[in-house]
Parts: C-alpha cells; sequence; structure tokens
C-alpha cells in the first residue's frame, strides 16, 4: 500500500523532521536515510518499521537542520597540507616532471583531512524517536484510510457480483425451459414428431441438463462471496487470504460461463468476471 507520513520538531539549535514514504511491493523494502550521527540507531529504527509497516517499498528519512549556523564536516591540517606540498614541489622541481596536480595529491596524504566524529545525546535521540513515532502514526493513519477506501471499493465489486448472481438464479429457470423448447422444435423440424421416441428423448435431455447444471457453482460461489466479505472485516493483515479467495470465485465464475448455453445468462458472467477483475487490481494495494 501508498502511504506517506510527516512530523518536525525543533530540539535546541536545530529543526528536525521524518518523512516515511511508501509504494506498494509484495515485500517489505526498508531504505534509511539519515546524519551519520544515527548510525547506531538503524537497527532499532528498522525493527520498529518492520513490525509496524509489514509490506511495501519504504523509505524513511531523517533531515537535521541547524539554525545557529553551526556547520559540521571534514577539517583539513593546513600545516601538514604545506608541508606536503613543498616536499611536492620539491621533488617535482628536481625530477623535472611537470605536474599540475600537487596540491590534490597533497590532499590524499594520510592525516590531511579528518572529520568530526559525530555522537547524539540520549536526549536528543528521545526527542528525534519522539518525532519518528509521530511520523510512523500520520503514515499508519494515512494507510487506514487509504484501506478504508479499498475496503469500501472491494464490498462493492462483491455486492455487484451477488447481484448479477442473483439475476442469474432468476434466469436458470427459463433457461431449462427454452433448452427444452429448443431440442423439441429442432426434431420436429429434422424427423417429425411421430418418429421422435419420447423416452430417449427425455433420458437424452436429463442427462444434457445435468451436464449444464451449475447448483454446484452457484452454491461455492456464494458461499466464497461471503467469506471473502467476512475476512475483509477482520481486522488481521489478509490481503493473500484474499487473493485466494478471489482466485475461487474466478475459478465457479468460469464453470458457470462454460456451462451457461444461454446468451443473456454469459452477460451476467461477463459482468461478473469484471467486477472480479477490479477486485483482483485492489488487491495488489492490500496487505
Amino acid at each position: 500500500m501508498t502511504g506517506y507520513g510527516l512530523a518536525t520538531a525543533d530540539y535546541a539549535n536545530a529543526k528536525y523532521s521524518v518523512e516515511i514514504k511508501s509504494l506498494n511491493s509484495k515485500f517489505l523494502e526498508l531504505n534509511l536515510k539519515y546524519p551519520k550521527a544515527f548510525s547506531d540507531k538503524e537497527l532499532i529504527l528498522r525493527n520498529i518499521c518492520s513490525k509496524d509497516i509489514e509490506r511495501g517499498k519504504v523509505s524513511l528519512s531523517i533531515n537535521v537542520e541547524r539554525t545557529n549556523g553551526e556547520v559540521t564536516g571534514a577539517t583539513i591540517n593546513t600545516a601538514l597540507l604545506s608541508h606536503y606540498y613543498k616536499q611536492l614541489i620539491a621533488v617535482n622541481d628536481e625530477l623535472g616532471a611537470g605536474s599540475s596536480n600537487l596540491l590534490q595529491t597533497a590532499l590524499t596524504f594520510p592525516d590531511v583531512i579528518s572529520y568530526k566524529e559525530e555522537s547524539v545525546s540520549e536526549d536528543e535521540w528521545n526527542h528525534i524517536f519522539q518525532i519518528f513515532t509521530s511520523a510512523l502514526a500520520n503514515f499508519n493513519k494515512f494507510r487506514e484510510d487509504e484501506g478504508a477506501v479499498l475496503k469500501a471499493d472491494l464490498e462493492l465489486r462483491i455486492k455487484n457480483i451477488l447481484s448479477y448472481f442473483k439475476s442469474v438464479e432468476e434466469l436458470e429457470p427459463k433457461r431449462i425451459t427454452a433448452i427444452r423448447d429448443k431440442f423439441t422444435q429442432f426434431l420436429d423440424d429434422a424427423v417429425g414428431k411421430v418418429n421422435i421416441d419420447q423416452n430417449r428423448f427425455e433420458q437424452e435431455l436429463i442427462y444434457y441438463i445435468d451436464k449444464i447444471d451449475i447448483t454446484e457453482e452457484k452454491t461455492r460461489l456464494k458461499s466464497h462471496c461471503d467469506y471473502f466479505l467476512q475476512t475483509l472485516a477482520s481486522k488481521e493483515a489478509n490481503g493473500k487470504k484474499m487473493g485466494f479467495i478471489s482466485q475461487e470465485i474466478g475459478r465457479e465464475i468460469n464453470t458457470m460461463g462454460a456451462k451457461a448455453n444461454d446468451a443473456q445468462m454469459q452477460q451476467f458472467v461477463v459482468g461478473m468476471k469484471e467486477e472480479l477483475e477490479k477486485i483482483k487490481e485492489q488487491l495488489l494495494n492490500v496487505l
């Protein structure tokens, strides 16, 4: 599922912000961006995100903006750099090498550039952690709101399938009568009514009607739809489970279509298939 959460706050001489974004993914792919000073806190952040988010391509970023103009970064030992540079010039002149990048070379020598070791105090980390918690809560609220919209849409699709299903139930008795009348008329035209063996005709008709009977498919389809709605109402993450149920729904709809032998019933079956495809698309966004 997609999601977004942002929280900001000021602390001491800095402004902190935590932003969490996610795109749909079958698994949890967590990417963290933060200042080097927070490196030792990565495992804590990952464990909490893994537990709360479960799935998605998630990007978590922590940004620190100093408000007092303080700049942290690399420090150049100018005395040592000058010492190396002069030595390089002397050697270069002696050898007549004619090099033009001596300063760049000197910058790569040991101890010329040093980096200040950044650290986070316990008070500062506790403050950052509260901001992270707020951002995560906003992120989850965003996904809950999106989930409510998805739930309403999935319920509507299942209800539409059941509406088509009701139309199929109403049409089925008429379908059997129409099939009987069609076969009777065909035999009357082909061999004449007086030449029809009624007993044999009834046997063949019963055999054919049994072959296209959809009683079991109707029972299973109704059961699968009810089970889907029941699973959808659960508070647990059941995206995969609903995916399996939708496959079973599709199997019954396809079998019903294969047995329909009626143009109007086929239209209802096509309608059910369209709704099912929309369900499958939405389930890609459900945990």
